[in-house]
């Protein structure tokens, strides 16, 4: 359902910290895009986010209003998780192309029912890329298909830091299940990149451990941690290699977040960062003593264009990355990580229920 020759008008619920760093200097990159309107819990709110980047929308309270309009095209939401599947749906139900901010869902059923809503519709989505490994992501997918490791035979993925050792750090709304869902750390991100670089996870044996129980929860009261500070995860890929994750905010000095991967002709190791310019990528082929960095080539180099992406997919009618595909199987893992962890056992992938 592809748009031609418009100004896409668009709409925004939930114009937060992630809209002031990332996405309204995307915007701003567009020329047939415009923000016709911002809805947030307060007009205050709205209203200074849209004076500091010169925006001079409808500034909006109501969700349902703005998704409602019938001078708005797309929707793009950026709240919390637990109000991503109802103003997805709704906004799909309205006839609007919609863009979700990452983690897509509180829990897989949801996921589901999001993918599910949009194949119906054919309406442009997409989920918000993680920026952790997106500058070499395309030629990290160049390396693996031409053979730089051969067969995959193992992945580690390290993402641990000291984050959560202060038991005065105040409680966050992502240790909240009511808020956050299933979403925990960095889980979701990570796989998404394992997922596109080595293919989907086969099973999932997990373990967590929560080591601060309370936080300080305002006005003077403790909050319980509904969400782990540790998880670690033993899994299969489909195409039989073994991965491990390890996931804690409760690591002092730890090496630095990486994604390892081994195969039967050579070494990848991903650098990550949150600012695309400084990830990394290292590597060694089976005749090399140690790792050497892999200059990216320009051409496979990737940019932050989110935003550009979603107006594209409207404009051509080809979902761009992350699609809710995509979502649905980071959402997946997720949910099989905590079932693994309630169960004791091993969990099998796809989950059909």
């Amino acid at each position: 359902m592809a748009v031609k020759n418009k100004q896409i008008r668009i709409g925004i619920i939930g114009a937060g910290g992630i809209f002031r760093s990332r996405h309204f200097p995307g915007l701003a990159k567009i020329a047939d895009a415009e923000v016709t309107a911002i809805c947030n819990r307060s007009v205050a709110s709205g209203r200074k986010i849209a004076q500091e980047f010169k925006l001079d929308p409808d500034i909006m309270t109501d969700p349902h209003a703005l998704i409602a309009r019938k001078d708005i095209d797309a929707v793009m939401i950026g709240t919390w998780p637990y109000m991503h599947m109802p103003f997805v749906l709704d906004s799909l139900d309205a006839g609007k192309h919609t863009w979700v901010q990452a983690r897509m869902a509180m829990n897989l059923r949801e996921a589901k029912a999001m993918y599910a809503r949009a194949e119906e519709t054919g309406l442009a989505t997409q989920i918000c890329q993680p920026p952790h490994a997106l500058g070499g992501d395309y030629y990290m997918r160049h390396l693996i298909s031409t053979g730089y490791v051969g067969d995959i035979t193992n992945v580690i993925v390290r993402s641990m830091n000291g984050s959560l050792l202060n038991p005065k750090t105040p409680l966050h709304w992502r240790q909240i299940g009511r808020y956050s869902g299933l979403n925990t750390m960095a889980v979701g991100m990570l796989v998404e990149f394992v997922h596109r670089w080595c293919g989907y996870t086969a099973s999932v044996t997990a373990q967590a451990e929560t080591f601060v129980k309370q936080r300080p929860a305002g006005r003077g009261k403790m909050g319980d941690v509904e969400r782990p500070d540790t998880v670690n995860v033993l899994s299969t890929l489909e195409n039989g290699a073994t991965a491990v994750y390890l996931f804690s905010g409760a690591a002092h000095c730890a090496p630095n977040e990486q994604i390892e991967i081994y195969g039967t002709k050579g070494t990848l190791v991903y650098h990550t960062n949150v600012d695309l310019r400084k990830q990394k990528i290292y590597g060694a082929k089976s005749n090399a003593a140690k790792l050497a960095e892999i200059k990216i080539p320009k051409r496979h180099q990737r940019e932050w264009t989110i935003e550009q992406d979603f107006i594209d997919a409207i404009r051509t009618g080809e979902n761009a990355e992350s699609t809710f595909y995509q979502g649905v199987k980071y959402m997946e893992f997720t949910e099989a990580v905590f079932r693994s962890v309630e169960q004791g056992a091993t969990v099998r992938l796809p989950i059909v229920d």
